[in-house]
């Protein structure tokens, strides 16, 4: 081949070469303006109008909750002190002032997530800084300090909630989460609390239960790391099973709120469903009138 071809070869390959990087680098600029969210930044996306958000811990960035859904926190029955316990935590951190994290624990259906839920829309309602609500999943526990880092610089004041807490991993979650109750070097952020919920008190999932006697020099290390890590929470609040009254108050106040007027006796009929499902609980009660508000050709929702 001769020299000339050569060149007017390599000058072709050189001109491909630029059109497919201008090309690239055109694609890349409009796909960064079309999807924001996943240019690498500290600074999550934050709506002005947003009170909750989602961590999405893939993007790194938090996605806005347009509505939050739980009921208001005065139709929240049989839990009386300890929704008093948590509103006065929780108001007091908004205010800027000391507060603990907290582990809502005990039985299921009982209204420990809807309390956090209620108790920030409580919050949120008129006010003019309110408070974040920010929820992380269970999986993504070992991402808390990369969280912490994009919110400890706001201006406003943070609520990490983690519902139904448990390790898949424990070295990398536990690390994680102490970070947010007491441990590490910075310490958690001022205006920064973490709430998480759990059937469990100590957190101790069920295979270490059932490992308990396993042999082994230290068998119980691990349930011990895990306990004293649920000891690391300045509130233990306990959620019980609802007795009959408590149950039928509950359910008398979703009637009232959305003006349903069961032509029987709901009050029967409302025992014989909490029969059926084997307990009785919020979480009972609200699927009871949601199932009677169907008969009644209504649709109920928060």
């Amino acid at each position: 081949m001769a020299k000339s071809d050569r060149d007017e070869m390599q000058k072709e390959a050189k001109s491909e070469i630029v059109r497919l990087a201008e090309a690239v680098e055109g694609l890349t600029t409009a796909f960064s303006r079309a999807n924001p969210a996943v240019e690498a930044s500290d600074q999550p996306l934050l709506p002005a109008n947003a009170a909750a958000f989602i961590y999405d811990v893939t993007l790194g960035t938090l996605r806005a909750v347009e509505r939050v859904s739980a009921p208001p926190l005065d139709l929240l029955h049989g839990i009386d002190r300890t929704k008093a316990t948590l509103l006065e935590n929780t108001v007091r951190f908004a205010a800027g002032h000391s507060a603990n994290n907290a582990l809502l624990w005990g039985a299921r259906g009982m209204g420990k997530s809807t309390l956090v839920k209620s108790i920030h829309g409580h919050l949120a309602a008129g006010a003019e800084n309110p408070p974040a609500l920010i929820e992380i999943h269970r999986e993504d526990i070992a991402s808390l300090p990369r969280l912490l880092h994009m919110i400890g610089s706001w201006d406003r004041p943070c609520i990490l909630f983690c519902d139904d807490l448990s390790f898949n991993r424990p070295d990398q979650d536990f690390k994680a989460l102490k970070s947010v109750l007491e441990g590490g070097l910075e310490g958690r952020p001022d205006n920064v609390i973490f709430y998480a919920t759990s059937n469990r008190r100590h957190m101790l999932p069920r295979q270490m239960i059932d490992q308990e006697g396993a042999t082994g020099i230290h068998p119980n290390e691990a349930m011990d790391e895990t306990i004293a890590l649920s000891d690391r929470f300045g509130l233990w609040l306990g959620f019980h099973p609802c007795d009959q009254a408590d149950y039928l108050t509950i359910i008398d106040g979703y009637l009232a709120a959305f003006n349903l007027s069961p032509a029987d006796d709901w009050r029967t009929s409302a025992l014989n469903w909490s029969k059926t499902r084997g307990n009785r609980s919020g979480r009972t009660a609200w699927q009871f009138v949601q199932n009677l508000a169907g008969k009644l050709g209504k649709k109920v929702r928060f």
